[in-house]
């Protein structure tokens, strides 16, 4: 891959996937700033890619919080900071299945990417790369009818979000099978996020700004877990190489081994 420019925001970069793709955009040449809601941890990979000589920094971020995100957004302003690329990254599998769940893993999966993407494009370049973290269990395959129609084409954000939120209370009020949705808060908040990237990739076509969405595959991370088939370096490629397309790349996609893959 050839050398990239500029400065890229990665969240949750503080292990497995999004630290590793931090260390490939910074072996790229890039400027990285690497985002995480535990300082200890953000503070202790930065130091680790520092030592192996790349350009590096942390910022604390908690993509769950709008006032953490806020804070972000003002702090980079100030400082004057473009960036080059966005790599939506951070995200949650939580075990067990209640509304609680379905919450807490779209205010991640979902609302964390676009409330983070929202706030920081006033700092985007032109030409400057989105992606968006997501998985195969995005896919619209083996999707209810009744779900698969209101996210397919993708309607306008507010109604996006206001129908995800009918997700967690019906899975509140037991309704949710009826109704034709999945068992997975995961699999929703990854259906949502391909939603949105559809969305902002035309949204954003007339800034010229690329948005694709990427499946790394099933990852050996703490997430993935050790049966996993793919380390970390396989899973970071197609990300990374999302974040440094060139400016005649492909915008509004879905990929995985660099390939397009059905919505």
């Amino acid at each position: 891959m050839a050398k990239a420019t500029g400065t890229a925001l990665v969240t949750g970069g503080n292990r497995g996937i999004g630290l590793e793709v931090c260390r490939q955009l910074g072996r790229l040449g890039m400027r990285v700033l690497l985002t995480a809601r535990d300082i200890a941890e953000g503070s202790k990979a930065t130091a680790a890619l520092r030592a192996e000589g790349l350009d590096v920094s942390f910022e604390p971020l908690d993509v769950a919080s709008q006032e953490s995100i806020g804070n972000l957004a003002d702090r980079l302003g100030r400082q004057g900071v473009r960036l080059a690329a966005l790599v939506n990254n951070a995200g949650i599998a939580m075990e067990g299945f209640d509304a609680n769940v379905a919450e807490r893993t779209l205010a991640v999966n979902f609302l964390g990417a676009m409330h983070v993407t929202e706030r920081l494009l006033p700092l985007m370049e032109e030409h400057g790369r989105l992606v968006m973290v997501s998985s195969g269990a995005g896919e619209l395959e083996g999707l209810a009818a009744s779900i698969r129609q209101r996210i397919d084409p993708p309607p306008p954000k507010e109604e996006l979000v206001a129908f995800l939120r009918t997700f967690i209370d019906e899975v509140r009020g037991g309704q949710y099978a009826a109704k034709g949705w999945p068992g997975s808060a995961y699999r929703v908040s990854k259906l949502g996020l391909n939603a949105l990237t559809r969305l902002l990739a035309e949204e954003l076509r007339a800034r010229h700004l690329l948005v694709n969405a990427v499946c790394p595959g099933w990852v050996k991370t703490r997430m993935g877990g050790s049966q996993a088939p793919r380390g970390v370096e396989e899973g970071a490629d197609t990300i990374v190489w999302a974040a440094t397309l060139p400016p005649d790349g492909p915008s509004g996609g879905f990929f995985r081994n660099r390939r397009a893959i059905p919505w």
